[in-house]
């Protein structure tokens, strides 16, 4: 049995080729107050039948979220109002409270409930599919996006290890859409601009303005990659950067003269 970060279906698929075993995964918050098992039957992408007590609920209402409707390409199409925070309604699980420390404890258990922090959506059979962490959610020319759809897709490259999705502030539109990448030797960023265009699910707000290639992504004690961080960063770091500007095709890269102009633009 092994325990981490979620891994993505090719990760999967790949772990069970190079291993010769069946993998099994499922869902769970580090404090145990939501667990969702995967059933027989569970579409990929998505983590398994919500457990009765676990709901998808509006963080600000607290009213339960309708299901995702999608288009013909498997767009959600509904993400404003169908995406929440998953959130325990039975009670706590085991989370007993964190050691010396009410404040969060007291943003996790909200009227005996285990609000994770997770954010995700279910589909009209009762299927859940992860939306990423509430911290990372993004407002997009005022659209809600989670981070987890546009990571999945994304993975789906030959070349890309891991992905990680954060937003970039813009005063215009609110979030510009940024990717930290793990990639191999043989990324070419002409090519991943070619399969972005390609994929079917990713939806115009979805595309990424920045594309950051990294050796590793930050991370927490627990491997939880840290989007703040690469978020605070903006391109103002030593790896390779490619921008792509609102309406364009092919990503440039951020050069000392173009980072000033950024700087400028988004008043950074």
């Amino acid at each position: 049995m092994l325990y981490g970060n979620e891994g993505s279906p090719s990760s999967i698929a790949e772990f069970g080729r190079r291993f010769d075993v069946r993998v099994v995964d499922g869902f769970g918050s580090t404090e145990g107050g939501v667990l969702i098992p995967r059933s027989p039957g569970t579409p990929v992408g998505a983590l398994g039948l919500l457990p009765a007590g676990i709901e998808v609920l509006d963080p600000d209402t607290g009213v339960p979220c309708p299901a995702a409707e999608f288009d013909a390409a498997g767009r959600i199409v509904n993400a404003d109002v169908a995406t929440g925070e998953l959130v325990n309604t039975a009670g706590t699980g085991s989370f007993a409270g964190y050691y010396k420390n009410p404040e969060a404890e007291a943003e996790r258990v909200r009227n005996g409930q285990y609000w994770s922090g997770d954010l995700g959506y279910r589909d009209a059979e009762g299927f859940v599919y992860f939306a990423g962490r509430s911290s990372g959610w993004m407002r997009v020319d005022g659209e809600n996006l989670g981070t987890a759809p546009i990571e999945q897709i994304l993975g789906r490259h030959p070349h890309v290890g891991e992905v990680a999705a954060y937003g970039v502030p813009d005063p215009e539109v609110g979030d510009r859409v940024a990717v930290a990448l793990v990639a191999t030797s043989d990324f070419d960023i002409a090519d991943f601009s070619h399969f972005l265009g390609a994929q079917p699910d990713l939806g115009p707000k979805q595309v990424p303005s920045f594309v950051r290639v990294c050796a590793d992504l930050p991370r927490t004690a627990t491997y939880k990659v840290l989007g703040r961080t690469l978020s605070a960063e903006r391109w103002h770091c030593a790896d390779p950067v490619w921008y792509r500007a609102p309406g364009g095709i092919d990503f440039e890269p951020v050069t000392p003269e173009l980072r000033a102009k950024l700087d400028a633009e988004l008043n950074t």
